[in-house]
């Protein structure tokens, strides 16, 4: 009998104890990642909304409060509505080409290659070269005395370029270092995606006459829309927040070019805040360009998912 009374007291704790396994394991399993973001995410966004409303400069103790003072400021300063064309410009131009060199890229990686293994790896290169490297090189080769890309166009009749010292011209070389650094992981993310596509709608498409361009508009790019869309929004939000290649492209200086002809939104930002140590203006900047982000994202998304519904 006291055998048989213990039994019926341990099986309701076991169901207890199963219960509460099935039920709570999931959030003790997602809580680390929760408690991260909360310490790493959103309390950093807490308190540089706070930090924006006072006079916080590192060079005082004192923190006066001064509301929407600083953000006034911003909306009057030249220089911020230049970082924020500088950014849209540099951006339209890396972003646009990167995306669309990744899909052929991701293409012709699709097809039956020698070495295909090699070549796939081979994409992902630029990506996990040092962006300090990139910078260093792609300064040399867009030199304006001695550069390879003067020497190039001067093949053809150009006259030399100061990369540096033109806005276009400037953009155009950050430009060039992000496409260069992301266009083959994009690629992978697009040739992953082809993975999946039914290899029948291609080889019906051969033997119908279609070429290889042909199938990439016809059948590949409708397959994988979910996956440009993502991309497209990924980009967008790495474009807008581009620091290290205007940095080091200027010599390390903060301002992006003597007269600002480069300077992005994140350069902006980071001369503000450790240039001239006024965290509160800092702050009010980063909390606008997140704002600015989220809005640019959320129209990319906007239009990519009517594009996809069309």
């Amino acid at each position: 009998m006291t055998q048989l009374a213990t039994e019926e007291r341990v099986v309701p704790r076991r169901g207890l104890l199963h219960r509460l396994d099935v039920k709570g394991s999931p959030y003790l399993y997602i809580a680390p990642f929760f408690l991260l973001f909360l310490g790493f995410g959103v309390f950093p966004l807490i308190f540089t909304a706070w930090v924006s409303l006072h006079d916080w400069s590192l060079l005082s103790e004192e923190h006066t409060w001064i509301g929407f003072g600083n953000y006034t400021k911003l909306f009057d300063d030249p220089a911020f509505w230049n970082a924020l064309w500088n950014t849209v410009s540099i951006w339209v131009l890396s972003t646009v080409p990167q995306l669309l060199l990744a899909l052929v890229l991701a293409h012709i990686l699709n097809q039956r290659l020698r070495g295909q293994t090699f070549w796939r790896m081979s994409a992902l290169i630029p990506n996990i070269t040092s962006v300090a490297a990139v910078a260093i090189i792609f300064s040399q080769l867009f030199g304006r005395d001695y550069g390879l890309i003067n020497w190039v166009i001067g093949l053809f009749g150009v006259d030399k370029v100061d990369w540096t010292a033109n806005t276009w011209s400037s953009h155009v070389a950050v430009s060039t270092m992000i496409i260069w650094r992301w266009t083959g992981y994009n690629a992978l993310i697009y040739l992953a995606a082809m993975q999946a596509v039914p290899k029948e709608l291609y080889d019906s498409a051969s033997l119908d006459g279609a070429t290889s361009f042909q199938q990439l508009r016809k059948i590949t790019v409708p397959a994988i829309r979910p996956t440009i869309i993502f991309t497209v929004i990924i980009s967008t939000i790495g474009g807008m927040q581009v620091l290290a290649e205007p940095l080091l492209f200027g010599g390390n200086g903060l301002t992006g070019g003597s007269d600002r002809q480069f300077q992005t939104l994140a350069l902006y930002l980071y001369e503000v805040a450790f240039g001239r140590f006024d965290f509160g203006y800092a702050s009010a900047s980063s909390w606008v360009m997140f704002l600015i982000i989220v809005i640019v994202a959320a129209i990319n998304f906007g239009i990519t998912s009517r594009l996809r519904r069309s």
